[in-house]
């Protein structure tokens, strides 16, 4: 097993870390290989919907964005851990997984995914939202843990004092690890669910046709 950690602070060692480096310990004593890549402070632009990635199944930008979706593709699991800025993910944080999610095009169906989020007080909630949204429109279950997945702390070193918060941290690695576990059971005996063609609806187009008919009667 190993899971795929991206710490998106530009802190090094700041709160983030702390969260972060409880569930490496966790994970370590289950027996789970971990990597975790550190992209807070890294130059990384955002998406410009080129669609370059549908020909090659990478972004056109060859950063960190291609270079870590290489090591998500062999991992079992991936993490996402961010600091609160006016109650979303850091931006770079959400420039990353947006590049990563849509050019990368393996399947990450099964694949177990985690967000995690550290601020002062307010804004976890939200953050914990934005950045699972990556996981269930993937297919990827998401782990869970005996409360939303976040850690507060305001100076550098004290979301230590955040026991509740750490606690969480080491569940969510462990409930994590069985999930991976047991899906991995689940594909050597039943295989991946089956998966149908994708169908697209386009909400424009069908509201144009609605206006349309209304008009008519």
């Amino acid at each position: 097993m190993k899971v795929l950690i991206i710490n998106g602070s530009p802190r090094v060692d700041g709160n983030t870390t702390i969260a972060v480096n409880e569930l490496v310990n966790t994970f370590s004593a289950e027996g789970v290989e971990t990597e975790v890549i550190q992209i807070g402070g890294k130059d990384i632009r955002g998406c410009i919907a080129c669609l370059c990635c549908a020909k090659t199944g990478k972004c056109v930008f060859d950063d960190v964005v291609n270079e870590t979706a290489a090591i998500f593709k062999e991992a079992d699991g991936i993490v996402v851990a961010s600091p609160v800025y006016y109650a979303q993910a850091n931006s770079t944080l959400v420039s990353l997984m947006t590049r990563m999610f849509y050019s990368s095009k393996f399947d990450k169906s099964m694949k177990v995914g985690a967000a995690v989020a550290v601020a002062r007080r307010g804004g976890c909630a939200s953050t914990f939202d934005e950045l699972n949204k990556f996981f269930t429109i993937s297919g990827m279950p998401v782990a869970s843990s005996q409360y939303w997945n976040s850690v507060h702390g305001r100076d550098r070193g004290q979301a230590v004092e955040d026991e509740e918060g750490l606690q969480t941290m080491r569940v969510l690695a462990r409930n994590m690890t069985f999930l991976m576990k047991s899906i991995a059971l689940g594909k050597e005996k039943y295989g991946l669910p089956e998966k149908e063609p994708r169908i697209y609806t386009n909400f424009v187009k069908y509201a144009s046709k609605t206006i349309i008919l209304e008009t008519q009667f």
